[in-house]
């Protein structure tokens, strides 16, 4: 069978692979089924899933064993669970195996128990979410802080809840499909504006005053954009929102604490602190527990994030283990321990990125804790994604929906914790499969859908 652990002959094996079919299609061809069985109409994308995964080219739903530390045990849940480079996994700073967070988690769960029981806007605020709530809003120099269970729930709660159908959201192409839908789901008035483009902000902008002076804009950006590893000019797409009334909202769930002067992301590298309209973020990824958080410097939106934004309302609260991980998080970023942390984060980055290049690979973007290497085609990505993993170098191959068709790409997401050997040995892997990947593409399975 081709995903056993046996040596990958693209000559030979890809014609087979190519064949099966499981390097064909793409998720967008299974979006909307027809039928009136709700619980079986998606029989086929069911068995395109199943199809994938018999031929090892299926990356989703593994299986982690154990801690996300830089090795780690992924099972796949069919094979034998393997031990290898784990590259999949968010804890930039490596915090989640930091003996501070696990004595922080432990003191919680003895004071105030494992579960919140209640939503904030009830019962569900304790003493740890409190003092969470106070330090956010010192780090980030804004006075109004909402959490909220998920960093999903926070960008698609601050977009319902402030947004209404007769306002306007403006939002970059790429931005992450949380922001996405919630602008969606408040509003039809919905513009895509060109990725990082301030000047087709702008002209966007000017287009919507000239025939509507009375209702609000809201303009939607990233700090750090997951799957492209760039940033946008925050200062100036701050002057151009306040230019003409709008109100601009940052994402920071990739950078914040894992870059920039104390932690502060783009946000603190681009002196923004404070001067940001909204700001919300995720702690899943630098500090080492699920949730999220929306922050401002106007307490009537405050009010409005609390009492419409579902996720935040009709949702329990973070448990008092979370938030105390996030708080002891948090101290660790804001100390000297975190900017040695975020040095040693970079300086994987820079040298990873560096290694792929000679490899003569494209990495996309600049320098952070996300290394997106192009791939182009899904087949690519698929088989690269499928040799690394033999070689137990766990990545993240991306597709539709998360990237563009055609655009597919490997996302590696590193630690602070990897260490020099580790890094090394995953850009040489890397550098071979996508060889072999493209050669085998170019010769055998042609280009993917799309």
């Amino acid at each position: 069978m081709l995903n056993e652990t046996v040596p990958f002959d693209p000559a030979q094996d890809l014609p087979l692979l190519s064949a099966s079919g499981a390097l064909d299609g793409n998720v967008a061809q299974f979006a909307q089924p027809r039928g009136p069985d709700l619980l079986r109409r998606g029989a086929a994308l069911d068995a395109w899933c199943a199809l994938r995964a018999r031929h090892g080219v299926w990356p989703c739903a593994r299986v982690l064993e154990g801690p996300p530390e830089p090795r780690a045990t992924v099972g796949d849940g069919g094979a034998a669970a393997a031990r290898g480079i784990n590259f999949a996994s968010q804890d930039y700073l490596s915090l989640a195996a930091h003996p501070a967070i696990a004595d922080a988690a432990l003191r919680a769960l003895g004071e105030a128990g494992p579960h919140s029981a209640g939503s904030a806007v009830l019962l569900g605020n304790t003493r740890y979410s409190l003092q969470l709530e106070q330090a956010l809003a010192e780090l980030l120099g804004l006075s109004q802080v909402v959490l909220f269970p998920t960093g999903w729930a926070a960008a698609f709660g601050a977009i319902t809840a402030l947004v209404h159908g007769a306002d306007y959201v403006v939002i970059d192409q790429l931005a992450n499909a949380s922001l996405r839908q919630g602008a969606a789901a408040a509003t039809r008035n919905v513009l895509a504006h060109r990725h990082l483009d301030c000047d087709h902000v702008r002209e966007l902008l000017a287009g919507i005053r000239a025939r509507d002076s009375a209702n609000a804009i809201l303009v939607v950006t990233e700090g750090l954009f997951s799957m492209d590893a760039d940033s946008p000019d925050l200062p100036l797409l701050q002057h151009v929102c306040r230019e003409y009334g709008a109100t601009l909202l940052v994402d920071v769930a990739h950078d914040l604490g894992a870059m920039g002067p104390g932690g502060l992301g783009v946000i603190g590298a681009q002196r923004m602190q404070g001067r940001i309209d909204v700001v919300l973020g995720a702690f899943s990824r630098t500090f080492a527990a699920n949730g999220g958080f929306v922050a401002c410097a106007e307490r009537p939106a405050r009010r409005q994030l609390q009492l419409y934004a579902g996720p935040h309302m009709f949702s329990d609260a973070l448990s008092p283990v979370q938030a105390a991980v996030v708080l002891e998080s948090l101290r660790i970023v804001a100390s000297s321990e975190g900017d040695g942390l975020r040095a040693d984060l970079m300086r994987n980055a820079v040298e990873l990125r560096a290694l792929l290049a000679e490899c003569g690979l494209r990495c996309l973007g600049e320098p952070s804790p996300i290394v997106p290497v192009w791939m182009g085609t899904e087949a690519a990505a698929r088989i690269a994604g499928m040799l690394l993993a033999r070689d137990a170098v766990f990545v993240n191959p991306v597709e539709y929906p998360g990237a563009p068709l055609g655009a597919a790409r490997l996302r590696l997401q590193l630690m602070a914790n990897h260490t020099p050997a580790q890094v090394r040995r995953a850009a040489r892997l890397l550098g071979a499969a996508a060889t072999r990947a493209g050669a085998g593409v170019g010769a055998g399975a042609g280009p993917g859908p799309g």
